[in-house]
């Protein structure tokens, strides 16, 4: 969840006292790092899914206020758009049956958000991208209610002198469009998983997140249409990352205009907080706005990275336990389904406390390059894609899955001392997917390919097979 703001207008004192106080707050939370401040315990994960509300053709509903204040629920928040909402789990120690109490809690929240939406005659989805969505969607009249949205829109623009936003993506279709405000990004819907480390191992467990981002999102991908063309198996990731791109701030500020949506530039190499000094380095502030509070709360540092979207971002909380470090694995897609959602979240959290914990650091046998190469090579092609793996060499990225990655995972979980019969029910959900090949993208365009029908017809067969919970690879064509 963001954090909120009181106001979306702007002086030139705002930009400076802000940028003073963030560098003030950079240099507190050098001294965190330094002196070990964090709260050091055992593993805690959490999640975020975004979600669609629908009406009864499966066009986007713009409800999602009258949603949250009826549904009455802190853990039913905005999103851009008046279109989605956002879902939040509470933190847990990821131990014992840690997996099934995710599903559990999910599926509850998932089933009260449906009965609150059915008063209001719309339906609840997950999905990466909504086939049906169109560019008359996505105005500002469609943007929630949220002061820290419409500050974000003007000050995107204003880096980009006014500029349009353009979209330019070619896959299997080619797509085009322009903007003249951020609601693009409204189009992608994502599951965020969260995970709590130790500030003495954060390096190598950031370093294993950003590994793990290709091979997860073969298995996770489930984005193919958007604005009724096909595209990239996960087309979320050049959507995103063209929706807010700033490449014209370099023109004003004199910032080398590096995107705020990306897979990084290298990997960490003694500490997470080089990535918070990259914050100051190569990003402008964008949201100026102050706060008296506390200096120890970091609130503007805290904001500023919240502006800045690394498909893996560190994260800093503060409550009254002290300060923890998480880290945000952002890759992977709204749905298929809840179990398929978990099943992804097990399959990060025990492929990255493996890789963590190799003798030797597994990072150090690749170039960042190649990971980020393979990475974007697998959000277009998805399980078709071949990537490089340390150890390895290049294989098919099913292959590497199903006969190197899981038995990873696995010990990963156990490490964890995850509930044995959660690693199997799950692990065994990633392999019965990978090994069918039908992941949640390969099954909209095959549906839709063998069916002959239109966007929406696929979206109502899409919506009906996630109501029945199974997971995606059991769902037929």
């Amino acid at each position: 969840m963001g954090q909120e703001i009181e106001k979306s207008e702007y002086t030139s004192a705002d930009f400076e006292k802000f940028q003073h106080r963030l560098i003030h707050e950079t240099a507190l939370l050098h001294g965190l790092f330094d002196n070990s401040a964090f709260i050091s315990s055992h593993a805690v994960g959490g999640y975020e899914l975004e979600a669609w509300l629908l009406d009864r053709t499966t066009q986007p509903a713009p409800v999602n206020q009258v949603f949250i204040n009826r549904l009455s629920n802190p853990l039913v928040v905005h999103e851009l758009s008046r279109f989605n909402v956002e879902l939040n789990s509470e933190p847990h120690e990821l131990r014992g049956k840690v997996l099934s109490l995710m599903q559990s809690d999910l599926s509850s929240l998932w089933q009260s958000c449906i009965e609150t939406a059915a008063t209001l005659d719309t339906r609840l989805a997950m999905m990466g991208t909504l086939p049906v969505l169109d560019d008359a969607h996505l105005t500002m009249a469609n943007m929630s209610e949220v002061e820290r949205y419409r500050a974000l829109n003007e000050q995107i623009l204003k880096l980009r002198r006014g500029l349009p936003i353009r979209l330019d993506i070619s896959g299997r279709d080619h797509l085009q469009s322009s903007h003249y405000d951020v609601m693009l990004e409204a189009a992608a819907t994502s599951f965020q998983i969260h995970l709590q480390v130790k500030p003495e191992h954060a390096v190598r467990y950031y370093n294993a997140s950003v590994l793990t981002s290709a091979p997860l999102l073969a298995a996770a991908a489930n984005s193919p249409f958007l604005f009724g063309r096909d595209l990239w198996s996960e087309s979320r990731i050049p959507l995103f990352e063209q929706a807010v791109n700033t490449e014209k701030e370099s023109v004003i500020t004199g910032h080398t205009g590096h995107s705020r949506a990306t897979f990084g530039h290298d990997w960490c190499k003694e500490s997470v907080f080089e990535l918070f000094e990259e914050n100051i380095a190569l990003y402008p502030v964008l949201l100026p706005t102050l706060n008296d509070g506390d200096e120890k709360n970091l609130w503007h540092l805290r904001l500023h990275n919240g502006t800045i979207w690394r498909w893996n971002r560190p994260l800093i909380g503060v409550d009254d336990a002290g300060y923890h470090l998480r880290i945000e694995q952002r890759v992977v897609p709204a749905g298929p389904t809840i179990i398929d959602m978990i099943a992804n979240a097990a399959l990060y959290y025990g492929l990255v406390v493996s890789l963590a914990n190799e003798k030797d650091a597994p990072e150090s046998q690749l170039s960042f390059s190649q990971v980020k190469g393979d990475f974007y090579t697998v959000a277009e092609r998805g399980l078709d894609a071949d990537i490089c793996w340390p150890g390895i060499g290049k294989l098919n990225v099913g292959e590497l899955l199903t006969n190197h990655l899981l038995p990873y995972a696995r010990s990963g979980l156990a490490t964890l001392a995850i509930d044995d019969t959660d690693i199997e029910n799950l692990l065994g959900v990633i392999k019965a997917r990978v090994e069918s090949g039908q992941n949640g993208a390969n099954w909209q365009r095959n549906y839709l390919y063998h069916h002959k029908c239109s966007m929406q017809e696929m979206t109502e067969a899409y919506i009906k097979n996630q109501q029945s919970f199974k997971p995606v690879h059991e769902w037929s064509i």
